[in-house]
């Protein structure tokens, strides 16, 4: 008489469970582009689905508490001339994301914690380097404002967010078209798969493949006979692959081992509705009270539902073999020490006592030698003593210690403030917050502006001011022969 032996798992009883219907995100129209990503990206504070939107790409970002029926109004993050391709939430910052598109940009923005009131059209930057569509986007794990971004160019780029600035840059690795994007847990290397059926491992840095070879699997587990693309996620602090067929209705999840036969199958979870993408909680973002090793938001096609995978205890307390340290929002090294061949493995936090998310963090993005973009032309130009005490209030270094030419002022009604026509005044007055914009008020607008430009910006005080400002911030070149940021 034979015994069968039951493997030993503390994972082999955990279980799936829809969230109640008071919990899901109702009235979303989730996106129908044909790109083989998962259309939703989730963090410890929002959640972001790629959406429907007419005249170009946009994506809806909705704060995790805010359940139910969502207005069809709500604000959108809209920017991109195409449909946007995929988003994903920057690891060291939950208010930073980015967003790929049809249209060959990234643009990375900074979500506020307040709903806003219209939609966000205005990114922190764009990233414009691919010469076609952009499908794949992977922020760094434990450098700061690090991004990998893969087109349909068959190049891989890697960003510096901070400064714009491209750091690495790998077009003759793939003769493809490149599938996904996956860095290590350090950062040091990436996996990549192409079309050409080749899993490579690349050194970024070197710009080498360090392996490619690979004749046969470890272990080979046989799926349904579905011709839909898989969605893996992996966590690493369980050792649990979830295995999300886009089209299909269910969530196959294993446990990998370092022994024979390395992969166990564990359970699946099945639903009624197929999903046409998927995102998954960061382990920092789980209720540890109520033993939650996973969290699933599924996309259908009018509506986002969580999806928790729960390990079954009976008892309230924190558990330890659960819940391992796991990686942090603070990064453990800057750009720059990343691309001169440091590695450091991320730094970890204890979920002992929950995670309480950070407070709002600004992304700032510093371009480097902007100013020489447009080099100096002509004399430099006197200062007059009223225009000197003007600059010591405003705090402003003196018109004569820069060499910067003076913009035109013939016409008057040119704001230098604005990035584009089309932005409104009124927000143009918002942004500038230092009485430093030379617009001519219109009728219409409120007595406050006009009042201020009465006040501060006459015919002489007016010129100085501006080209100081222009000089200090930002430099020539852009929109109208400036580009001024936000203030």
């Amino acid at each position: 008489m034979s015994r069968r032996v039951v493997r030993q798992s503390k994972f082999r009883h955990v279980f799936g469970q829809a969230a109640k219907a008071d919990q899901a995100y109702e009235d979303i129209r989730v996106s129908k582009v044909t790109w083989d990503s998962s259309f939703c990206a989730v963090n410890p504070k929002f959640l972001a689905i790629i959406v429907e939107a007419g005249g170009g790409g946009a994506f809806i970002v909705l704060p995790l508490a805010k359940t139910g029926r969502v207005d069809k109004n709500y604000p959108l993050v809209t920017g991109h001339t195409a449909p946007v391709l995929d988003i994903d939430w920057c690891p060291h910052n939950d208010n930073v994301i980015a967003s790929a598109s049809d249209d060959t940009t990234i643009m990375v923005w900074q979500i506020p914690d307040y709903t806003p009131v219209r939609n966000i059209t205005e990114p922190i930057i764009t990233l414009e380097g691919h010469s076609k569509r952009v499908g794949i986007l992977s922020w760094h794990p434990t450098a700061r404002n690090v991004l990998l971004s893969a087109g349909g160019d068959n190049v891989i780029i890697i960003w510096n967010v901070g400064t714009g600035e491209v750091l690495l840059s790998l077009d003759e690795v793939h003769p493809d078209v490149i599938h996904s994007v996956c860095w290590n847990s350090n950062g040091s290397l990436l996996a990549t798969t192409c079309k050409d059926k080749t899993l490579r491992i690349i050194d970024p840095r070197k710009g080498q493949v360090v392996a490619n070879n690979f004749e046969e699997p470890v272990a080979l587990q046989e799926m349904d006979t579905s011709n839909g693309v898989l969605l893996p996620f992996y966590d690493p602090d369980s050792s649990i692959v979830y295995l999300c067929g886009k089209g299909d209705s269910s969530i196959r999840y294993f446990e990998i081992t370092d022994e024979p036969p390395f992969v166990h199958y564990l359970n699946t979870f099945s639903s009624k509705e197929p999903q046409r993408g998927m995102g998954f909680m960061p382990k920092r973002g789980l209720d540890v009270s109520k033993c939650e090793i996973a969290r699933f938001y599924k996309l259908h096609e009018r509506k986002c539902e969580p999806i928790i995978m729960t390990v079954p205890r009976k008892s309230d307390l924190f558990q330890d073999d659960l819940y391992p340290d796991t990686p942090g929002p603070e990064p453990a090294l800057e750009a720059d020490e990343w691309l001169s061949g440091q590695d450091a493995e991320p730094v970890l936090i204890s979920l002992r006592d929950g995670y309480v998310p950070p407070k709002h963090r600004e992304l700032r993005v510093t371009k480097r030698n902007i100013l020489d973009v447009r080099p100096p032309t002509g004399p430099p130009r006197s200062q007059s003593a009223s225009e000197a005490s003007l600059s010591v209030r405003l705090g402003l270094a003196p018109l004569s210690q820069s060499a910067h030419p003076l913009p035109p002022f013939s016409d008057k009604s040119f704001c230098p403030l604005r990035l584009n026509s089309n932005t409104p005044w009124r927000r143009c007055w918002r942004r500038s917050r230092l009485f430093a914009s030379g617009c001519r008020p219109r009728n219409s607008e409120s007595r406050l502006w006009r009042t201020c430009y009465a006040s501060w910006w006459t015919e002489r005080t007016r010129p100085a001011c501006w080209a100081e400002l222009c000089a200090q911030r930002a430099g020539w070149g852009g929109v109208n022969g400036l580009a001024l940021p936000m203030l």
